[in-house]
C-alpha cells in the first residue's frame, strides 16, 4: 500500500530491539506498524475509503480496519448521505434479520438431528458466521455502495469470511465454498453499480494476495507437544542436557500480554490489579508437563510458520552461531515429522535445512525442497526476502511439506504464509482496458506505482 517492500514477517512476530511481542490483534499495534511503513510515503488509498483491512493505505474513512480500531473514522456514515439511504439501510437490516432467521433455524434443526455433537465450539461458529457472512458482509458491501455513488476516489473491501472459514474448516470446506459464493455476489453488486455510474470512471479491480493450504495442527502429529515445546526441548538437548520438567506457560509472554491490556485499560482498580498481575502473580502459574523456557529463547507459532528468537542479541543470531550454542539443533528439528523446513541467516545468505540436510538457498543452488517446482527461482527469492527482514526469527521453521503433509503450528485447517503452491495462488481481475505492470508479477510492490498513478491524476 506504501510501495515498500515490508519488515512484517508474519501475523504475530518477536522485536528483538523492543523485547515485545508484535501481534496484529492487540491494540494499537497494526496503527504502529503502519505509521513505520508510511513514513513520508503516500498510500494508494489517499482521500478514498478502506473496509476490513490490515491497514488503511492512508485512506480518509476506515471501517473495521485493524490499525484504526481504537480511532475509529466516519467510513460508513455515506450511507446516511445517499438518496433514499433510510430506505436502503432498511432493506439491508430486513434482509440481514431474514437470513439471520434463516441461518439460527438451520443450526436449531442440526442441534435436535445431533445434540451430542453440537457442542459450544458449533454454537460459536454459528455466531460467527451470522456476524461475519451476513452482518459485515452486507453493511461492507452497502456501505462501499454508498461511496461508489458519491464518487469516492478510491474504494478498497476486504472480505474477510472465506479466510476466516478456511483457516477453521479448510480451504475446501463446504462452509468455506458457501462464504466465498456469497462474496461473489457482494463483488457482483459493486460491479453494477459501477456501470451505473460511469460519470466517476471506476476501474473494478478483484484479487487475492495469498491462497490457502489444507494443513493439520502440528499437536496432532506430535503427540499432543506444542511447536514451543518441541523447539525447546531439541535446543535444550543440544545445549547439553535434557531440560528438567517445569512451566509450560512462558512468563515472560504473559507478562507482555499483560502489558499491553494496561496499556489499553488505563485507569483504577483495574489498572492495579493488572499491574499486580503483570509484576507478581506471573511467577506463581507453574502448569507442570512441558519442557522449562530456555534463558534467552523465545518461540512465537504464528501459523505454518513459527519463528524462534535468541533474545540475548537485538540483532539477527546468524546460523554459524546458533550451531555453535546447540550443535545440531537446526538439522535436528528439520527432521521432525511435522515440520517441513528449517531457515537460518548465514554469512553467505539464507541457508536451508530440509530432513536433516543443509541446503543453500543461492540462485544458483539445486536440491532441497523446492527442486523439482517450476517457480522455484520465485519461492526461494520470496525466502530469501523473508530472511533479510530484521524481524524475522533466528531460525524459521515452516510446517509446510512436511513428512505427515502441511502442518500449521496452530489449531487450524488452512493456512497460509508459507511457500506451497497452493499458498502462492494469488490472481488480479482488471478491466480489459486497463494496462498492468509488465509481467511477470511476482510481488505486491510491482502494483504500488500502477495504483499511486490514480492519485496523480494520470488515470483519469
Amino acid at each position: 500500500m506504501y510501495g515498500v517492500r515490508p519488515d512484517i514477517p508474519g501475523f504475530h512476530w518477536y522485536d528483538k530491539r523492543a523485547r515485545q511481542d508484535v501481534y496484529f490483534p492487540r491494540p494499537g499495534v497494526a496503527d504502529l506498524v503502519e505509521e513505520r511503513h508510511a513514513r513520508g510515503r503516500r498510500g494508494i488509498m489517499q482521500g478514498g475509503a478502506s473496509y476490513g483491512c490490515m491497514f488503511t493505505g492512508g485512506a480518509e474513512d476506515s471501517l473495521w480496519t485493524m490499525a484504526k480500531l481504537l480511532h475509529p473514522t466516519r467510513a460508513g456514515l455515506a450511507i446516511l448521505r445517499v438518496p433514499l439511504s433510510t430506505v436502503l439501510l432498511g432493506w439491508v437490516v430486513l434482509k440481514c434479520c431474514a437470513l439471520t432467521a434463516v441461518e439460527l433455524t438451520h443450526a436449531c434443526l442440526r442441534l435436535v438431528a445431533d445434540p451430542v455433537g453440537r457442542g459450544p465450539r458449533a454454537l460459536r461458529w454459528v455466531l460467527i458466521k451470522v456476524g461475519l457472512s451476513i452482518w459485515v458482509r452486507e453493511l461492507f458491501t452497502l456501505a462501499a455502495s454508498a461511496d461508489l455513488y458519491r464518487g469516492v476516489p478510491a474504494v478498497y473491501v476486504n472480505y474477510l469470511e472465506y479466510d476466516v472459514f478456511a483457516h477453521a474448516f479448510g480451504p475446501s470446506h463446504p462452509l468455506a465454498l458457501r462464504a466465498l459464493r456469497r462474496v461473489d455476489r457482494s463483488i457482483v453488486q459493486l460491479a453494477r453499480i459501477c456501470r451505473r455510474v460511469p460519470e466517476w470512471g471506476y476501474d473494478l479491480y478483484v484479487l487475492s494476495d495469498h491462497g490457502q493450504a489444507a494443513t493439520r495442527p502440528f499437536v496432532r502429529v506430535s503427540g499432543g507437544i506444542s511447536i514451543r515445546d518441541a523447539v525447546l526441548g531439541v535446543l535444550g538437548e543440544r545445549a547439553g542436557g535434557a531440560v528438567p520438567n517445569g512451566p509450560a506457560r512462558d512468563p515472560a509472554r504473559l507478562r507482555t500480554q499483560i502489558a499491553t491490556y494496561r496499556r489499553a485499560r488505563t485507569h483504577g482498580l483495574v489498572q492495579r490489579f493488572l499491574a499486580y498481575l503483570e509484576r507478581d502473580f506471573a511467577r506463581w502459574l507453574r502448569p507442570h508437563g512441558g519442557p522449562e523456557p530456555l534463558a534467552g529463547v523465545h518461540v512465537v507459532a504464528a501459523g505454518p510458520n513459527a519463528f524462534v528468537y535468541f533474545t540475548d542479541s537485538p540483532e539477527p543470531l546468524r546460523a554459524e552461531e546458533i550451531e555453535r550454542r546447540f550443535p545440531g539443533g537446526a538439522a535436528a528439528l528439520s527432521r521432525h515429522q511435522g515440520i517441513g523446513l528449517v531457515l537460518a541467516r548465514s554469512a553467505d545468505g539464507p541457508v536451508c535445512w530440509h530432513r536433516g540436510e543443509r541446503v543453500p538457498l543461492g540462485a544458483a543452488s539445486g536440491g532441497g525442497p523446492f527442486a523439482n517446482r517450476g517457480d522455484r527461482e520465485v519461492v526461494v527469492s520470496g525466502l530469501r526476502e523473508l530472511m533479510d527482514m530484521p524481524s524475522t526469527g533466528d531460525l524459521v521453521l515452516y510446517g509446510i511439506g512436511a513428512p505427515v503433509g502441511d502442518v500449521s503450528f496452530l489449531d487450524e485447517r488452512g493456512a497460509h504464509a508459507g511457500p506451497s503452491e497452493a499458498e502462492l495462488h494469488t490472481f488480479i481481475f482488471h478491466p480489459p482496458s486497463v494496462a498492468l505492470p509488465a509481467l511477470p508479477l511476482t510481488h505486491p510492490v510491482q502494483l504500488y506505482p500502477h495504483f499511486a498513478a490514480y492519485g496523480d491524476g494520470a488515470r483519469s
